[in-house]
């Protein structure tokens, strides 16, 4: 066993290569090949847990494709996070034994049982990123947006743990005889650091300004009320989102078999939020909402995947009294007519989709007629729908349509569906109109963006933290540099290491 191998030695090489009691006296060839794997596998993993963080943003929509493909309820999205958190820890303390075992002049013997698994957590990475490619594609912007927003902290980051390993390459450097070996270690070296120290310079949109530059902050539209405090598109669920002072109410508009507007927003089964299964067993497969009558839809709880522990589609609030509660239980379909008086009330405008549209424009008719029946004021109406435009404009011409073809063509901005405070915080910065947010409550009391600062203050946070981290591996530099000179002194120039080091890095190294 080498010299300074105590405890933690025993331990890292033990979960690394599984010796427990000495080392391994087989040369591996492809140490350091494998001990590429595992940092580009921790990478990866690190990655991929980043990514799966932005899409928290959007984790119901998710889990409610999720169930209209599987009829069951399961956080899909809880599952994914926490398997990818396995995989990024277990990567990450294999890399960290991998550079306890260099700095204890041990060798990188990769056992074969992590060989596999870290190989099959690639393949579910791969296999992640090509099912979100293909089902799930409308959600990859949200990552750069994330990477936006977090990447000052990213950098800090980056920048301590280039700091931390800069004594590993550092001794590298100073142990190498070849100087073909110590340009090619310098070098590298040398084009990271200057990648993370400069990477600020192309970092401008995170919210770095002043607060008298601040744009104002965006309206907030409830999405299907407030379903993060109620179920959604309820009037408990509008109700709850006027408590957030909500600019307009978000919703889904379908037409009964009988000709009544109602809001729903599954098109193709009633099962996700009512209780269907049990009001009509002999429509358990076959619940389209457009096939029942008003009178059908309205004898059904729409309260159910609210209150239902195993069919919970958005998070319960932590707490609600037993009245509250009561009152979910005892939610019904809203008609749109109860909704366009509750926005005539409060002077709240409405925007919605309309689904299972028809071609002969019978659907649009019927709503267009009830919402101008209501008498509620055309120019609260936000009429988003693509299809019969022309025909709604003849119609209703006060109603305001919503293109979102137009977001750069001088027009108000709104974006969905915004749930995150980080989110929030970006399209705030952006100069966007208004969100609509599934998360009211989180919102409103925001006062300012989160993280942001003064572009100076930011400037000189970013250039102290360069200076240090080059300051402390010059140091280092110096440090390691004189230890040599004194272990030559003694006659060490030829000691174990030297040599451990040369054949482990050998494969990465350039030939004279």
């Amino acid at each position: 066993m080498s010299g300074g191998c105590g405890a933690l030695g025993v331990c890292s090489r033990g979960l690394y290569s599984c010796y427990w009691k000495h080392s391994s006296e087989r040369k591996r060839r492809c140490a350091c090949c494998w001990f590429s794997f595992v940092a580009v596998a921790t990478l990866l993993s690190l990655a991929w847990l980043l990514i799966w963080m932005a899409l928290y943003n959007s984790r119901d929509d998710m889990n409610t494709k999720a169930f209209e493909k599987t009829n069951k309820w399961i956080n899909w999205f809880m599952v994914i996070v926490i398997i990818s958190s396995v995989l990024a820890i277990y990567a990450f303390l294999l890399l960290l034994f991998a550079l306890v075992q260099y700095a204890l002049k041990e060798p990188l013997d990769l056992h074969c049982v992590h060989k596999v698994l870290l190989s099959v957590g690639l393949v579910i990475i791969f296999a992640g990123v090509m099912g979100i490619s293909l089902q799930w594609k409308k959600e990859w912007p949200t990552v750069p947006l994330f990477l936006q927003a977090t990447a000052p902290f990213l950098q800090l980051g980056a920048v301590l743990a280039l700091t931390l390993h800069s004594w590993l390459l550092i001794k590298s450097y100073h142990r190498a005889q070849r100087k073909a070996s110590r340009a090619f270690i310098l070098l590298s070296w040398a084009a990271v650091s200057l990648a993370v120290f400069l990477c600020p310079l192309l970092i401008h949109d995170f919210c770095p300004c002043l607060l008298e530059e601040l744009p104002p902050k965006p309206a907030l539209i409830g999405h299907r009320g407030a379903p993060m405090l109620a179920p959604e598109n309820t009037m408990m669920s509008f109700r709850r989102s006027l408590e957030c002072n909500v600019t307009a109410f978000e919703t889904d508009v379908q037409i009964s078999k009988d000709g009544r507007p109602f809001l729903m927003h599954d098109n193709t089964s009633l099962r996700r939020t009512t209780n269907v299964e049990a009001i009509f067993p002999q429509h358990a497969t076959n619940n389209t909402p457009s096939d029942f009558t008003w009178e059908e839809i309205r004898s059904l709880s729409a309260g159910k995947g609210f209150w239902d522990f195993q069919n919970d589609p958005l998070q319960r609030p932590p707490s609600l009294s037993d009245t509250e509660w009561s009152n979910v239980r005892n939610q019904s379909v809203p008609s749109l007519r109860e909704l366009l008086d509750l926005a005539k009330e409060h002077n709240v405008s409405i925007i919605f989709d309309l689904k299972n549209e028809k071609p002969n424009n019978t659907d649009a008719n019927v709503t267009v007629h009830t919402i101008l029946a209501s008498g509620i004021a055309q120019n609260l109406m936000w009429w988003l729908p693509p299809v019969h435009r022309a025909e709604v404009k003849a119609m209703a011409p006060g109603f305001r349509q919503v293109l979102r073809e137009l977001r750069s063509r001088n027009v108000s901005v709104n974006l969905w569906v915004v749930n995150e405070p980080w989110l929030f915080s970006l399209v705030w910065c952006s100069g966007a109109s208004s969100v609509t947010t599934n998360a009211c409550h989180l919102l409103k009391d925001m006062a300012q963006p989160h993280w942001q600062m003064d572009p100076m203050l930011y400037r000189m946070i970013w250039i102290s933290a360069d200076l240090v981290s080059v300051l402390v591996m010059f140091g280092l530099f110096l440090l390691q540099r004189c230890c040599l000179r004194h272990s030559k002194g003694k006659g060490g120039r030829g000691d174990r290491f030297s040599a451990w080091n040369q054949r482990e890095l050998s494969p990465f190294l350039p030939s004279e």
